[in-house]
């Protein structure tokens, strides 16, 4: 019996340390390795490594990373133990999106389940899944228990080569700074914190893009972020730290439990952008009926004056400009619970929806800054429900929720139960001074966008964006925006506290270049009105959800040229993002076979004027675009 028990058991070792540890992608581009560094009693590190195959064979972008999770009452790190592993098993389902860059999207993948016990023999999984653009796994553990279990930290750490190239915001829990360009993946502060997602450029040579983030946040999860204190070039995941009001690290939680994913994208710049890597992973919709979640433009009144809505006759100003723009919706910003000067709060309602336009209103969270009211009408249960039912009896579509505290399990669950009682009374939702996303937009679509950008609002604030603009924005499609929708408030031609250089035509493009369910153009309704004829009709028309969505051209930083698809036209947004004259090239590869007509809008003589160019072009064919410093373009191509 001994001897039957030892061979079972160096069968099990030998599964777990050899071959079986490979997966590939459906594609066999992407190869994950994982392997357990066995000490003397068979307990050990866990760790694992990622190639890409590119044309001279497998190339190693993510070096050996290591894997664990520590609860308070056990360690699941450096004493593991491996006791077998599922069988490679696919993963194919397709889901539609109703915001987003694809209305269809197909997950998938192949899934194999890591299993081991520690030195007290308690059993954790480590799930991994191997998609053509990406690599996600999680941890699981499988006990079940009604005790209250603390998960404390993660040893989880990305590896990646000296010398890669990086993209990479500093945190702040509002999610609101630069991505800076960097080979040292040193911070100016010495913090060495940073928020998801995170950008790296694997091998300067024959590149590999990596693009770090996570997905599926539950209840019984929190965020994390990554810290390379101890080594530049290794991103630890880390959990955040207990608040003043919240004496809590990491999760409590019941058994059994999963972690969030850890997402990967991987592959050429295209594989990075054009990715759903971060829904696929996520939970299927859970809410049944979804028919009244409509994606739309919005007009917007904080921008130009740096104040809310307490002017009942601004209120109208911007009714009448969605009305104008044939936009669905007007967002009431802070200030609607003092509104003066001819209505109130009731009246300015009333008046979108006599004018066919859907009002949306602004609420503090009630967690951080407590300054613009109304504060505390979304922080319970009990006050939520009668403001959601109130809002529903006077006819509001949607909610603002602004300044949020932190990414503790707390917050979590408070964004959760925001999206679920919202859908209740069929209210959709925009978070604010917020977390990125994190996969909600799949299981809760009723969340049509999310801050947690550096975006125009920061002209009120600051005079640093004036310079930094163009960069920033061309930096974005490759970051921030591509693991969700991003409320950057963009289209801005008149200058609000601090001046803007972006082109007009620069400008234009970004109602294209980022997406957002709710998209909120910022500007004055003047400035709109004083737009010639082809951008002004440009911005009637322009969709803010898509079909499909293609990187055409790009380098984070210097240049981006996005192509979108609604119904049988393309929309294109091409931005410069460098201080000197650039020519961006569109290739036509994306388009099916036949002739196309194009309208294009550009960059004209100087950086307040359009140039309209009307021509055909077909698959295959090539155009050259010639984009003042910060300059841009937009295109609408139809068969």
């Amino acid at each position: 019996m001994k001897y039957s028990l030892l061979l079972v058991s160096l069968f099990i070792l030998a599964i777990c340390s050899i071959h079986a540890q490979e997966m590939v992608s459906p594609n066999k581009k992407i190869k994950v390795i994982v392997e357990h560094q066995a000490g003397a009693k068979v307990l050990g590190e866990v760790y694992f490594k990622v190639l890409y195959k590119n044309k001279s064979g497998y190339t190693e972008v993510i070096p050996n990373s290591p894997l664990g999770i520590l609860r308070k009452d056990q360690q699941f790190s450096g004493n593991l133990r491996c006791v077998g592993e599922s069988e490679s098993e696919p993963v194919n389902e397709k889901y539609e999106m109703i915001s987003g860059k694809r209305k269809w999207c197909e997950n998938l993948a192949n899934e194999k389940v890591f299993k081991y016990v520690n030195a007290n023999n308690k059993p954790m999984n480590i799930v991994f899944r191997v998609y053509n653009d990406g690599v996600a796994f999680r941890y699981e553990f499988t006990e079940k228990s009604d005790a209250l279990t603390e998960i404390i930290d993660e040893t989880t750490t990305y590896t990646i080569p000296e010398s890669t190239h990086r993209w990479v915001q500093p945190f702040h829990n509002s999610y609101e700074d630069f991505f800076p360009f960097s080979d040292t993946g040193k911070g100016e502060d010495n913090k060495q914190v940073w928020g998801f997602p995170a950008l790296f450029k694997i091998n300067n040579n024959n590149p590999v893009w990596v693009l770090l983030s996570e997905a599926n946040i539950t209840e019984n999860n929190c965020a994390a972020r990554l810290t390379n204190i101890k080594n530049p070039n290794q991103y630890k995941v880390t959990y955040p730290p207990a608040r003043n009001d919240f004496k809590q690290e990491g999760v409590k939680t019941t058994l059994p439990w999963t972690s969030q994913w850890h997402a990967l994208n991987i592959g050429q710049l295209s594989d990075v952008v054009e990715s759903t890597l971060i829904t696929d992973v996520s939970e299927p919709v859970k809410i049944k009926e979804t028919s009244w979640i409509k994606p739309g433009a919005v007009s917007w009144i904080y921008w130009a004056f740096n104040h809310g809505s307490k002017d009942y006759q601004k209120v109208v100003e911007y009714t009448d400009l969605a009305v104008e723009m044939k936009w669905p919706y007007v967002l009431i910003d802070w200030e609607w619970d003092v509104m003066t000067n001819g209505g109130d709060i009731v009246a300015a309602v009333n008046d979108a929806n006599s004018k066919g336009i859907k009002p949306l209103m602004w609420y503090n969270s009630g967690t951080e800054w407590l300054e613009p009211t109304p504060v505390d009408r979304m922080l319970t249960s009990e006050k939520r429900n009668k403001e959601l039912a109130w809002l529903k009896d006077i006819g509001v579509y949607g909610i603002k929720v602004d300044f949020f505290n932190g990414d503790q399990q707390d917050m979590m669950k408070y964004y959760i139960d925001i999206l679920k009682d919202a859908a209740k009374y069929q209210i959709m939702v925009n978070f604010h001074g917020a977390t990125v996303p994190r996969g909600w937009a799949r299981t809760y679509p009723n969340v049509m966008t999310t801050e947690a950008v550096y975006g125009a609002e920061w002209y009120n604030n600051k005079s640093v964006l004036t310079s930094k603009a163009a960069v920033h924005n061309a930096t974005l499609p490759f970051t921030r925006n591509v693991i969700g929708s991003m409320d950057y408030t963009p289209v801005t031609f008149s200058d609000s506290q601090h001046p803007h250089i972006t082109s007009y035509a620069h400008e234009l493009a970004l109602s294209v270049v980022f997406e957002s369910g709710f998209q909120h153009f910022a500007d004055r309704p003047q400035a709109y009105y004083d737009l010639p004829q082809e951008p002004k009709e440009f911005l009637k028309n322009v969709p803010v959800a898509w079909d499909n969505t293609k990187l055409v051209e790009g380098y984070p930083g210097e240049n981006v040229i996005i192509a979108r698809k609604k119904g049988n036209q393309w929309y294109l947004g091409g931005i410069n993002g460098k201080d000197e004259k650039q020519t961006l090239q569109i290739n036509f590869n994306f388009l099916d076979k036949g002739k196309y007509n194009i309208k294009l809008i550009k960059d004209g003589e100087d950086d307040k004027s359009f140039e309209v160019v009307v021509l055909k072009v077909k698959k295959g064919s090539v155009l050259n675009v010639e984009c003042l410093p910060r300059g841009g373009f937009v295109a609408v191509l139809e068969k």
